[in-house]
């Protein structure tokens, strides 16, 4: 009977261990593309076939992705409170890699007729890729402009034209801030990307 708990025991906590290795920690250096790429290089084939098939430029939705979520694969918003201390409830459904939220991700499901998961990377950065895509087709914003990209992306296609973005000083910082390192993955990545293939 021992024997049988203690094997009971081993299975459980293989599962365990294999369902945690399951979920991919940050980068070290999320300051650099390449770095990121040469930690994770599954990273890279991913963002190259979301560059193929989207035609977005591979820095862009990276830096996106690390404003939003800091690549943590189970990143939430932060919660409601009532009276200050007691929680209730998240502020929005975001959620993942990429923060999307339930009715857009279910759109994506749908347009693109794939099954998808928010907390898997590939997953993720296709999303972005599409959500970009019809961001230049909607309104008109260029797959490279990465300021225009994120306040599409935060404000949804609707709120960027109709520039609901005007009245967030703090979102059209947060923009600038999404811009430059946008700007700063692209260069690094422009040193990198012929070793990376």
């Amino acid at each position: 009977m021992l024997r049988l708990k203690t094997l009971l025991t081993l299975v459980i906590l293989a599962g365990v261990a294999t369902l945690a290795g399951c979920s991919t920690a940050p980068p070290k250096n999320a300051e650099d593309l390449c770095e990121i790429f040469r930690e994770k290089p599954r990273w890279h084939t991913a963002a190259l076939e979301m560059q193929t098939k989207w035609g977005v430029p591979v820095p862009v939705p990276f830096a996106m992705m690390y404003q939003e979520s800091s690549y943590r694969h189970d990143a939430k918003p932060p919660k409601n409170y009532v009276l200050w201390f007691i929680p209730w409830g998240r502020v929005s459904s975001a959620y993942g890699y990429a923060q999307a939220k339930d009715e857009v991700w279910s759109d994506y499901e749908r347009e693109t007729g794939q099954s998808a998961s928010r907390d898997d990377f590939e997953d993720a950065l296709d999303f972005m890729g599409w959500y970009m895509s019809k961001a230049q087709v909607l309104n008109g914003t260029s797959k490279w402009d990465a300021y225009g990209q994120y306040l599409n992306y935060h404000e949804g296609w609707g709120g960027y034209r109709r520039k609901t973005y005007q009245s967030k000083a703090w979102l059209m910082r947060t923009a600038e801030i999404v811009r430059s390192r946008a700007a700063r993955y692209t260069a690094q990545y422009n040193q990198c990307r012929d070793e990376l293939m």
